[in-house]
């Protein structure tokens, strides 16, 4: 089995979409930062490393038992064994992952660029492995809150988080059915059709302003942002943390 050693990590727990898991270039003072001291490196199909990159179903028993106690996390001079942690790589990508004890991805990370040079020369001349996996006839559905990546190209750490808590307003929006509320949004959003929002039902109004709101992210959807979760303190606080990211820490 191959093994990296030294190798730093900024985990993102409980990430079903890869697009949420930064790369190192979008990493922040803040993070939380660790070193692992030695971890195996899986080399695998494009099927598998998708799966566990962009989900957060159980693993195969096979690989599980693979890697079963072979990573170390380095913390203040002690080493401190894992139970199931791991590089994952398709040839393509990298990915760390430790499932926390548990059969899923819980925590997944990005690796440096000088590690992942070293990941991408260390399976040059091996052929991935399959781990019993079968690729399931089903594909992944995304919905609000888990947005499909297309809508995600592009955008930067802060906006993709700022993007999620728009899409939280308006599943929030959807659930209250109040349709002088949403053709007022509608009409903040796209002033242009303010002749005939008044016509639009609850859900033709709905379903306009999110269609309108998915795609990229611009200074509109920063104030529709800003705008929807006014008075609400839990969407608030998730604005204020996100937003002050950008203004005080320059990411």
């Amino acid at each position: 089995m191959l093994y990296l050693h030294d190798v730093w990590v900024n985990w993102f727990e409980g990430e079903e979409n890869g697009y949420n898991v930064c790369s190192f270039h979008e990493w922040r003072k803040e993070d939380g930062i660790e070193l692992l001291d030695q971890v195996p490196l899986l080399y695998v199909h494009a099927s598998l490393y998708h799966y566990i990159e962009n989900d957060l179903q159980d693993l195969p028993q096979s690989l599980l038992d693979a890697v079963y106690k072979r990573a170390y996390l380095r913390k203040n001079q002690e080493r401190i064994s894992l139970e199931y942690a791991f590089v994952v790589t398709d040839g393509t990508s990298v990915l760390a992952v430790d499932t926390m004890g548990y059969n899923l991805p819980v925590r997944k990370s990005r690796l440096i660029p000088r590690q992942e040079r070293l990941v991408y020369d260390m399976i040059d001349q091996h052929k991935p492995e399959s781990y019993n996996f079968r690729e399931g006839e089903e594909e992944k559905e995304y919905h609000i809150l888990s947005p499909h990546p297309v809508t995600m190209i592009g955008l930067t750490r802060k906006e993709r988080q700022l993007k999620q808590l728009l899409m939280m307003a308006l599943d929030q929006l959807q659930t209250t059915q109040n349709l002088s509320e949403v053709r007022y949004w509608l009409t903040e959003w796209d002033p242009s059709h303010y002749a005939t929002i008044h016509q639009y039902s609850f859900d033709q109004a709905w379903q306009m302003l999110y269609n309108g709101v998915s795609d990229g992210w611009s200074r509109a959807h920063e104030e529709l942002c800003r705008n929807l979760v006014k008075g609400q303190p839990f969407f608030e606080k998730l604005w204020e943390l996100e937003y002050n990211q950008q203004v005080n820490k320059g990411v």
